[in-house]
């Protein structure tokens, strides 16, 4: 089997946990634990990424070989491997958590690759760390499934994000209580290889500092610009002002990607934020179906939506916000930190601006333009309209004699569909009068609308539909999954089925509509 190279300078740049026991504790003036992946019974690969394998050096051989199972489900160790689980903090639903951690994460090491880029390696659902808490460490198939799924969906969506390498079956049983109502239930367990080059988050940083470590927090924030921002040049606080104005900017750009595609996170927390400004974390996540500003797909933020749809630009702001006090040790004065937070909001609105025109086929977005966005996000919330399926269906749209018909499959609702004909029918006649007057073509228009508008989108039903196959002992929906995201924004004759509206069995099904953290 291909044996990367690795060169763990995590590990060797900052200080670790010199206690080599793994048990619960708080660990301090520390970044990292070394920690062993707990074996399990019977590893199996029920799928894996070609792409990510391909980039890391691994052929289909490879893949197919019992090792690689082995490996990737932590019952071994390749040469060079140093498995660990890094310490870290975070704000969870806008209260500090104190000490967090990798509960159920190990990292592997740092892969080289052969351009010299690095991509970290590490396990959900390996067993416990000292920073599992009351949990055990391990994963479900059913969690594993959505997050090997969705990270590889987000990335060919253009979206910033952490790649996944394998899906594992451990061969063993998990006990979860879904929704943490006293009905815990035995369900497969899982391993996903995640993939991303460097798992730092928000939280790495809050916690030296609130716990008054500057100079682990400088050494951290040294380490962090040295290591994945190389093209970042000159010392002290003008340094550290343009790293973090690029980790706002970073921010911004992710979040307007979601905002596009119709993407709900579902716990933004400041532990689950990359300072890469990737998409990382897929727990509770969610896609739009019937347009709605206020929907969040968490369970455990249905009462306070604090982290609903319309609400992530807000709360990616408040969380750089934490991210600047967490920073503020390394400065004299706060102006360079505020900048940093301006330039989020500067390049959100340049970000969505952008991501309008696309959405709309416009070759640019005037003020006008945001209007006429806001004004059909409000019809198609109050008309009960599927968010994916009007926007691509849109490019079909005559701007010399604007209907509807193209658009009746985007209704969830007859009854809201007449009612809203008027009010929609009035705005699609403003579109094409905006269209009529663009500066693009009619093929170029409708290439820019595809471009932006994905056909396919990783809706909760349709992982749902590979799990429940998964359960049943047929893993074969992942892959085909998987190969339909692959493509979002191609046709894709006879997959069709794909890219249909939420089917009404899926309306109040758990896993569909109601996720939880552990989901």
């Amino acid at each position: 089997m291909h044996l990367p190279s690795f060169d763990n300078r995590f590990l060797r740049s900052l200080p670790g946990d010199p206690e080599p026991r793994n048990f619960i504790r708080q660990v301090r003036a520390a970044l990292w634990s070394a920690v062993a992946p707990a074996p399990v019974a019977a590893p199996r690969l029920l799928a894996h990424s070609q792409e990510m394998a391909a980039e890391l050096g691994f052929s289909e051989a490879d893949v197919s070989s019992p090792e690689f199972a082995r490996v990737f489900a932590g019952n071994a160790l390749l040469p060079g491997m140093q498995p660990f689980a890094s310490n870290y903090g975070g704000h969870q639903f806008g209260h500090w958590a104190g000490q967090l951690g990798d509960g159920r994460a190990i990292s592997l090491g740092e892969a080289v690759l052969a351009d010299g880029q690095r991509r970290e390696l590490q396990l959900k659902g390996a067993g416990p760390t000292p920073y599992s808490r009351s949990a055990d460490g391990r994963a479900v198939l059913r969690s594993s499934i959505r997050e090997f799924l969705c990270s590889e969906a987000m990335h060919h969506l253009g979206i910033p994000t952490t790649r996944a390498l394998s899906l594992v079956g451990t061969g063993e049983g998990v006990v979860r209580d879904m929704f943490y109502d006293g009905h815990p239930e035995v369900e497969p367990g899982a391993i996903v290889c995640r993939v991303a080059p460097s798992f730092l988050r928000f939280g790495h940083f809050e916690l030296p500092s609130q716990r008054g470590d500057t100079s682990l927090l400088q050494a951290l924030a040294d380490f962090c610009i040295a290591r994945d921002f190389p093209h970042l040049r000159g010392r002290g606080e003008p340094l550290y002002a343009d790293w973090f104005a690029e980790v706002c900017e970073r921010t911004a750009r992710l979040v307007a990607g979601w905002m596009r595609v119709g993407f709900v996170h579902g716990v933004l927390n400041t532990d689950n934020m990359s300072i890469l400004g990737l998409a990382i974390d897929y727990g509770p996540y969610g896609w739009i179906d019937a347009y709605d500003p206020d929907w969040t797909p968490n369970t455990t933020d249905a009462t306070g939506r604090r982290y609903r749809f319309g609400w992530q630009p807000r709360v990616a702001n408040w969380n750089l916000g934490q991210l600047a006090r967490a920073l503020a040790p390394l400065f004299t004065d706060a102006a360079p930190l505020q900048a940093g937070l301006d330039r989020f909001g500067a390049a959100f609105a340049a970000a969505d601006r952008d991501d309008t025109a696309r959405k709309l086929g416009l070759a640019e977005c005037g003020d006008a333009d945001v209007a006429l966005l806001r004004d059909l996000h409000r019809l198609l919330h109050a008309h009960e309209v599927d968010m994916t399926l009007w926007f691509r269906a849109l490019a079909d749209i005559d701007p010399r004699a604007p209907s509807l018909a193209p658009l009746e499959h985007a209704f969830y609702d007859a009854g809201k569909r007449t009612a809203g004909e008027a009010g929609l029918n009035d705005w699609l006649a403003r579109y094409a009068a905006r269209v009529r007057e663009d500066a693009l073509s009619v093929d170029g228009r409708r290439a820019r609308m595809h471009a932006a508008n994905p056909k396919f989108v990783l809706r909760n039903w349709l992982a749902q539909e590979a799990i429940d196959r998964a359960h049943a002992g047929d893993m074969a929906g992942i892959g085909e999954l998987l190969a339909v995201m692959r493509r979002p924004y191609e046709e894709q004759p006879g997959n069709e089925r794909f890219a249909g509206k939420r089917p009404d069995w899926a309306k109040d099904r758990a896993g569909c509509s109601m996720l939880s953290c552990s989901s």
